[in-house]
């Protein structure tokens, strides 16, 4: 029983029609579904991904409004958005400088070709060439950016733990990830990185562990990662994970039905908090392909509600 790879990564932010139009107008992602955090109704919860929200390719926020993170381990230091190809890379650095989005340029780590940047809140992103690795994506034909260069899905995400061994026997021993390589932090080449991978591998199915001893643990708040996800292709599978969670005594949520997708939910021993989700049913089980995130959408059991959480939320666009 193996995971897949990332399925989505979620973000706080404290700034949502700031965050909607940086991810939709500047990294040209398509907002797959509006809808609200389900623990938490008074919030968005945003879905940004590939034209039909692909599994693999989200990137999600909840709209809390909280004051900035402060950085440091025991956290969701990274994540990458995968394109193809340096040609693609080279026109996202020139896009980027367009926007006065500050940048690295292109850099190489880990033997691959990047560039890192940060959204308005802070947020820690990198561009990725993942030489046309991973699932097919679907280029959403109204984004502002070409087809050819837009998102192809999630890459890396790296987290940052002040000690290696109780998250690689998480990684190993219970979620079935393989340690494959080393390399320096780049912000400080005495911290090793460890990158571990999923399923068959390659930049979609990769989590990389940053071991920072020296940090202070990190304060969540906006512009920081609230929790990474992992993929899981069906039921059954999904089942199997929470029953192996219990059989190793591992606190964990038990089955939450989120309506696009069915989730489990526990932390590893520093905290971070991990998510292994089904890849269905999908954004489209209550909306047409052709309008999603277009009006604010809602499981069924928060339905009869909807007059009054629309009413609690502020609009994120003009």
């Amino acid at each position: 029983m193996d995971l897949k790879g990332i399925h989505h990564i979620t973000g706080i932010s404290a700034a949502i029609r700031e965050n909607y139009r940086f991810y939709t107008q500047i990294l040209g992602m398509r907002l797959v579904k509006r809808s609200v955090n389900q623990d938490d109704v008074s919030a968005y919860h945003l879905f940004y991904a590939d034209a039909v929200g692909t599994p693999g390719t989200d990137v999600t926020f909840f709209d809390w409004p909280v004051p900035r993170e402060q950085r440091g381990t025991h956290s969701i230091i990274r994540t990458s958005l995968r394109v193809r190809g340096n040609d693609a890379l080279e026109w996202w650095a020139e896009r980027l400088n367009e926007y006065g989005v500050t940048n690295t340029g292109i850099i190489e780590r880990d033997g691959r070709l990047m560039i890192d940047f940060e959204d308005p809140e802070g947020q820690r992103l990198s561009l990725i060439d993942d030489g046309g690795s991973g699932d097919p994506s679907h280029p959403w034909e109204r984004s502002p950016v070409p087809a050819t260069y837009q998102m192809r899905g999630l890459g890396p995400v790296v987290l940052s733990v002040p000690r290696l061994a109780p998250t690689d026997l998480i990684l190993t021993q219970v979620l079935n990830m393989r340690p494959v390589r080393t390399y320096p932090h780049p912000d400080n080449p005495g911290n090793t990185v460890h990158v571990y991978e999923m399923g068959s591998g390659g930049p979609a199915a990769e989590l990389h562990v940053a071991v920072q001893p020296g940090l202070p643990a990190a304060r969540p708040g906006a512009g920081g990662m609230h929790h990474v996800a992992f993929r899981t292709p069906n039921e059954q599978d999904y089942h199997a994970w929470g029953d192996r969670l219990n059989s190793l005594r591992i606190p964990n949520s038990g089955a939450v039905d989120r309506y696009y997708f069915r989730s489990l939910y526990f932390r590893e021993p520093n905290g971070i908090l991990f998510e292994i989700a089904t890849d269905g049913p999908g954004f489209a089980v209550d909306e047409d392909l052709a309008t999603l995130g277009e009006q604010v959408a809602l499981p069924p059991f928060l339905e009869p509600y909807r007059a009054a959480i629309l009413a609690r939320l502020k609009p994120i666009t003009e």
